[in-house]
């Protein structure tokens, strides 16, 4: 398979399916795509965020190699909405490196706490801080007051998850 000519193609679920399923746990195909993700080309980056999904949620392992390389590419200026969004979103699925933790959650409250940024990301940021929190239990009360400040103008979305997260603090005692 040609891998940039199918992401070219791929605007169907069916298109990212043969994608996920050509690179299944194959490290060097997905290599392949995660260099088309964070490449510089916005439609490719656009269309292999979808399948970089889905890979990392069937083989979560394949992402570890390239984290480091995700988290810094999301302190670039002018990285699309689609790679903040997708990086986010895979992120809430794996466990952060120790090494990356302080990194990711210092990006993640940026995004969360910007209000021009997209509800979807600003969501999945807010999940990554707890997860990790999670490990950091000193980091719970600031991520709670950001999270009841970000909630009084935020959108219902933001709010819900902002809600959840706030109970999960709370009933975790931490």
């Amino acid at each position: 398979m040609n891998m940039l000519e199918s992401l070219k193609k791929a605007n169907s679920k069916k298109k990212v399916d043969e994608i996920v399923d050509y690179i299944g746990s194959n490290p060097a195909r997905f290599k392949e795509l995660v260099k088309y993700f964070l490449g510089s080309e916005y439609r490719i980056t656009q269309r292999a965020a979808w399948p970089l999904r889905y890979c990392v949620e069937r083989h979560p392992e394949l992402i570890k190699p390239h984290l480091k390389s995700l988290v810094d590419n999301l302190r670039k200026p002018g990285v699309t909405d689609a790679v903040k969004r997708n990086s986010f979103r895979l992120m809430q699925f794996i466990e952060i490196p120790k090494s990356l933790r302080g990194r990711v959650h210092e990006i993640c409250s940026n995004y969360f706490n910007n209000p021009k940024e997209a509800v979807a990301i600003r969501v999945f940021a807010m999940t990554v801080m707890y997860n990790i929190s999670l490990h950091h239990p000193e980091l719970k009360s600031e991520l709670a007051m950001m999270i009841e400040d970000q909630m009084k103008f935020g959108s219902a979305g933001l709010r819900a998850r902002g809600r959840k997260i706030l109970k999960d603090i709370e009933s975790n005692g931490d």
